[in-house]
């Protein structure tokens, strides 16, 4: 069943648990139809629950359950979400995560960067015709693209294009960063390219917070997260609602946020060349484990009543 196409509709990743959960649940007490991504059974049903009693007005919340860090669970998260909506207002980019050790996934991809970089590169290059559509028929600056990065992205120098996915020297922690990193670099060549389209795209650091983050981390991250001065989901939701819904969080776009405050990420997250190089790295990534269709590909068919062969032009990529 479709959902209100009168009403702004938000899509939030990892709204299962901790800032994601709570981001989805605040949206949907503001009257908005909100559908949220969740990886576990258990705490996807609960969220579920939790938020979809929470939700006031008009307002309601939809669990689509998928494992981002396999890239055809993300094309078919993006295919159930367009079932449900012809118009996406606000996509918060929000599930990560940390690993103890290189995990290489089912595709090929390493899991760390999988989730946190090329799921929110997927999921929104899926979605970007919704979004398109929303930013078309509402006010300037309405429809935002939010990434949630990290204040570890400051303790890397760069991303290694020799290496984009770390499977040389892994490191988790580093690995993570990296990620993180990439994640700015993305938001800011997604607001370069849609800009004049009407999307909005910026990323934010949510701060130290009590979640399941560290989950399957390392000992260290364990220990880490374990001793550190912790800020409750809540705050950090505080932000990502504030620059989903506040004028303040429109243009211009491609900014780093921390607190509600705009801050000034690292110097190698400032890079525009990096970024528009990461996008394409990215896609090509993509493309090699057969996500998506690599560019300036044709597509031949052969129409069965006359036995012609029609040739597709290729479309610029996203």
């Amino acid at each position: 069943m479709k959902l209100d196409a009168d009403r702004p509709v938000a899509a939030v990743t990892g709204a299962s648990s901790g800032i994601g959960r709570a981001t989805a649940r605040k949206l949907a007490e503001l009257g908005w139809q909100v559908i949220g991504v969740g990886r576990d059974p258990q705490r996807s049903a609960a969220a579920e629950t939790e938020i979809a009693a929470a939700a006031r007005g008009n307002g309601s919340f939809t669990m689509i359950r998928g494992d981002l860090a396999l890239m055809a669970e993300v094309k078919r998260v993006a295919g159930e979400l367009r079932n449900l909506t012809g118009r996406l207002d606000v996509l918060i980019n929000n599930a990560g995560g940390v690993r103890d050790r290189k995990i290489i996934t089912g595709e090929g991809t390493e899991a760390t960067f999988a989730a946190n970089h090329l799921a929110p590169f997927l999921l929104t290059r899926e979605l970007t015709p919704l979004l398109k559509g929303s930013a078309a028929s509402q006010p300037p600056g309405s429809t935002r693209v939010i990434a949630v990065s990290s204040s570890g992205h400051r303790t890397v120098a760069g991303l290694d294009w020799d290496d984009l996915q770390s499977l040389g020297d892994f490191h988790p922690a580093v690995a993570y960063c990296r990620a993180k990193l990439a994640n700015i670099l993305f938001t800011r060549e997604l607001a370069r390219r849609f800009g004049p389209d009407g999307i909005v795209a910026q990323t934010m650091h949510p701060g130290v917070v009590a979640s399941n983050f560290a989950a399957h981390g390392d000992a260290a991250m364990r220990a880490h997260m374990a001793a550190a001065d912790t800020a409750p989901p809540d705050e950090a939701a505080e932000t990502l609602l504030w620059l989903a819904t506040s004028p303040e969080g429109g243009h211009p776009a491609g900014r780093y946020f921390h607190d509600k405050a705009e801050e000034a990420p690292s110097e190698a997250a400032q890079d525009d060349a990096a970024a528009a190089h990461l996008w394409t790295e990215s896609e090509s990534l993509l493309a090699r484990i057969g996500a998506i269709r690599p560019a300036g590909t044709s597509t031949i068919r052969t129409t069965k009543a006359s036995g012609s062969t029609a040739v597709a032009r290729p479309k610029p990529p996203l």
